[in-house]
């Protein structure tokens, strides 16, 4: 097992790496959204993996497809260092969606057996494939704080509890190389960003027989003259029941379920077959085979006993061993959790859940040298859901709300999207993490090292994307004058990671304002355009002694604009006026410093969510915010920040073109706000509250300009 990274150390690297959240945080809400709207079924997953592999290409990945099926693989190299695995599921569930939400799933598709049917993402595999590509652009993005190799898995068909072996016998680990450590997540019905670790088992055994039951058939009025198979698996479902109650100690844990029971076509006839599924759930191998005997001989004896003409068919058609954590990297992973996110929001279950998964498989079990593992869930319940459910304590309100595999099942998209990027970004972290401070961190921007750690804020593009046109250099290099931090307000670079015990909701203590309740039109007031009050400077330059008014308000983390306003030259003494005839619009010579360079240096706060309506909102209990700041001005000698701050509000506006990849019907959702119905274009129409702003402030201008 490769060496872990100090928990402290982790949570340093992880604030850097989540400041480029807020920049691709809209577009995995809206792939997600796009994968939610379009389920496939498993071993269907074609779509699904089109634009898996689309997204890993852009991001700088080595990628292939076709692993297992429909199974993607990306392979990101960044020096020396141990490998380590994301895996991430992409299949969907054949369920009738019931969640009335505006992007619900209304897609059908075929299962195995050619039967048409609904399909609904019920387990959350849209989240855990929108976290798993955000969190490797995230990672591709900042290289300068971990060394190692990154390994991305898009497993197909985990619902069918194949798709891991799948993409073993495909060569998973012998044509892309060998995991140090491979880690995975899952969502579950605790409260929305919610993380949950457990050592040891966490999850139990599966297997699903599949069992055909031969009699002989004719006509209902003459039962004496056939062997009726229906009252033999009546006899089987109301025995097997008693395996878990007299067959298994009381202080174990075995589950045995007939999911399903099919004969007969006509109420008049006897069926000469009936079909049976039935399902088992223990949390050790030794249970597990108990069960499968004891169903075995009960199946066995019921068809003799009936007098059937042929013996049973028995096929164990899925079968899946624990998912049993090692021990060791699961305590580092959760410290690093915890210094990251706070001990509020990462919690140890107290004993395993009896559902199933097949990601144990890619740990190797039975192998002499078996791959270590790490697999963790991350709360989705809203929080008015939680709330509201019955019940006194966590474990009642738990079987109350919606879980996975429930038509209703719709987990709070913002919460949950942003715990599950940061967790599985910290997860790879742990262990791909630098223990050495990086050279990149010591030239980055004042206005960026003195950003509160954990706080994602607008940052540089990531290398897998054309730089932006224009001049060439990095936002990182861009000059800032030497300023005392203090002067603003803002935290020292060695504070500790954020703790949960602080408030997430205020940014701005100072001005004494949350970021749910600001608003665009309140940080952009018309007096904001005004000129600066005070005595302008006349032709021969500023008065001595006088100058533009001290700033006002609260510190941000930039530094305010310097130096007087700049006044145009007074004209040439041959110069003549305008002649009346002169086409109207913007003078020649008119100074545009006065206005351009304040509406240059306006607030920039981008939303950290979206509401069902599309509107952007604030911070919740479980996102980090950036606090306001400042653009430097495009005068004087911070011009060039102000360029590298445009550089990387172009490179946000190129991966858009992550949507085009995507083709079919796209995620634009028609929604009601207030009296209003618009409709977007963006993915689940997750346009920000600043580019609305913009829009209308541009088209404001332009006839301001025109009629003057």
């Amino acid at each position: 097992m490769p060496h872990a990274v100090d928990p402290r150390r982790v949570a340093e690297h992880g604030s850097v790496v989540m400041r480029l959240a807020d920049e691709i945080f809209p577009l995995v809400e809206g792939f997600y959204v796009d994968l939610h709207k379009n389920p496939e079924l498993s071993h269907h997953e074609h779509r699904t993996a089109r634009a898996v592999a689309e997204w890993l290409t852009r991001a700088g990945f080595e990628v292939e497809t076709g692993i297992g099926g429909t199974g993607v693989v990306g392979v990101l190299r960044n020096g020396a260092g141990p490998t380590v695995m994301l895996r991430g599921d992409m299949d969907a569930l054949p369920l009738q969606e019931k969640t009335g939400l505006p992007y619900a799933s209304t897609a059908r598709g075929t299962d195995d057996e050619g039967n048409e049917v609904p399909v609904m993402h019920a387990c959350g595999h849209d989240v855990h494939t929108a976290c798993l590509v955000g969190a490797a652009d995230l990672l591709a993005g900042s290289r300068d704080r971990w060394s190692g190799t990154l390994m991305i898995v898009a497993q197909p068909a985990e619902e069918a509890i194949d798709g891991a072996a799948g993409m073993l016998d495909a060569g998973l680990y012998t044509r892309y190389g060998r995991p140090d450590i491979a880690l995975a997540q899952h969502v579950g019905p605790q409260p929305a960003g919610m993380v949950s670790h457990r050592a040891g088992v966490i999850l139990g055994a599966t297997s699903t027989l599949k069992v055909r039951i031969f009699g002989t058939g004719g006509h209902a009025s003459q039962p004496h003259t056939t062997v009726d198979p229906v009252v033999i698996a009546a006899s089987i479902v109301s025995r097997v029941q008693s395996v878990v109650s007299r067959e298994i100690s009381p202080s174990e844990m075995a589950v045995v379920t007939v999911g399903m029971l099919r004969a007969g076509t006509k109420a008049n006839i006897i069926p000469d077959e009936a079909y049976l599924e039935i399902n088992t759930r223990a949390l050790n191998e030794a249970v597990s085979e108990r069960l499968h005997s004891a169903i075995e001989r009960i199946i066995r004896a019921e068809a003799s006993a009936s007098g059937a003409a042929r013996e049973p068919e028995i096929q164990v058609v899925q079968e899946a061993g624990v998912t049993s954590n090692e021990p060791e990297a699961t305590r580092r992973i959760a410290e690093a959790h915890r210094a990251y996110f706070g001990d509020a929001y990462v919690i140890d279950l107290p004993e395993p859940f009896t559902g199933s998964e097949d990601f144990g498989a890619f740990g190797l079990p039975g192998d002499p040298d078996p791959v270590p593992y790490v697999y963790w869930f991350v709360g989705a319940t809203p929080h008015d859901v939680w709330d509201a459910a019955s019940g006194r304590t966590p474990y009642e309100k738990l079987e109350a709300v919606p879980s996975t595999h429930s038509p209703f099942f719709a987990p709070e998209r913002e919460p949950t999207l942003t715990a599950g990027l940061a967790a599985l970004s910290i997860g790879a972290l742990t262990y791909l993490g630098r223990a050495e401070d990086s050279a990149a961190e010591a030239r980055q921007p004042a206005f960026m090292q003195d950003t509160p750690q954990g706080t994602p804020v607008l940052g540089p593009p990531p290398e897998s994307f054309p730089p932006p046109e224009g001049e060439p250099f990095a936002a990182s290099e861009a000059p800032v004058p030497e300023t005392d931090p203090a002067a603003f307000g803002t935290p020292d670079h060695g504070a500790p990671a954020p703790h949960a015990n602080a408030d997430p909701l205020s940014y701005d203590q100072s001005a004494g304002r949350a970021g749910q309740a600001a608003d665009m039109a309140d940080l952009l007031r018309p007096d904001d355009f005004q000129p600066a009050p005070g005595p302008r400077p006349g032709p021969e330059g500023p008065e001595p002694g006088t100058g533009p008014p001290p700033p006002t308000g609260p510190a941000f983390s930039a530094p305010p604009p310097e130096g007087p306003p700049i006044a145009a030259p007074p004209p040439p003494e041959e110069a003549g006026p305008y002649p009346a005839d002169a086409p109207r619009g913007r003078a020649i010579g008119r100074p545009t410093s006065g206005t351009r360079s304040r509406r240059t240096r306006r607030m920039i706060r981008r939303p950290t969510g979206f509401d069902e309506a599309g509107r952007g909102h604030g911070p919740s209990l479980f996102s980090r915010r950036a606090p306001m700041r400042t653009a430097p001005a495009e005068s004087g000698p911070r011009c060039r920040a102000a360029r590298a701050l445009r550089a990387r509000n172009r490179g946000f506006a190129r991966r858009m073109e992550l949507w085009r990849p995507l083709g079919g019907e796209t995620a634009g959702v028609g929604v009601s706000s207030g009296t209003r119905r618009r409709t977007c274009s963006w993915p689940a129409a997750s346009l920000s509250r600043f580019s609305r702003w913009w829009a209308r402030s541009t088209a404001r201008s332009r006839e301001s300009r025109g009629s003057r």
